[in-house]
């Protein structure tokens, strides 16, 4: 497989392993084709953008210990669908990413310019 690259055109950085994020479950914001939700924002949450994605239906602050899933609180790094950091965005309550790693295709959805307004330095 050939390594990803970030948004800035650097290599694709881990985004967290604790909690171990990403489609592939190996703390990259990467994709691929059953990858539907295009999981390629690395985004550190907060409580505003936990409670909206609640009310949109995708609960991410609950456990799911079947799925392996821990549930996430503020301050947690996630890889994040960009149509839904889109939405936050648009409704003001979008988390800060993390540029160097997220991946490229987010800007299939979001302008560089707007992920570079909430990103973190690191």
């Amino acid at each position: 497989m050939t390594e990803a690259n970030n948004v800035l055109g650097g290599k694709l950085e881990i985004c967290c392993t604790s909690p171990l994020t990403g489609y592939y479950r190996d703390g990259l914001c990467r994709t691929g084709g059953q990858d539907f939700g295009s999981h390629v924002i690395c985004a550190q949450m907060t409580p505003e953008f936990l409670e909206f994605t609640k009310s949109q239906g995708n609960d991410l602050s609950t456990p799911v210990p079947d799925a392996q899933f821990p549930g996430l609180k503020a301050g947690d790094r996630w890889c994040l669908c960009a149509s839904r950091w889109l939405e936050a965005f648009d409704a003001g309550v979008a988390p800060p990413v993390i540029l160097s790693a997220t991946h490229p295709r987010a800007l299939e959805v979001v302008t560089l310019d707007d992920l570079k307004k909430y990103a973190l330095l690191s």
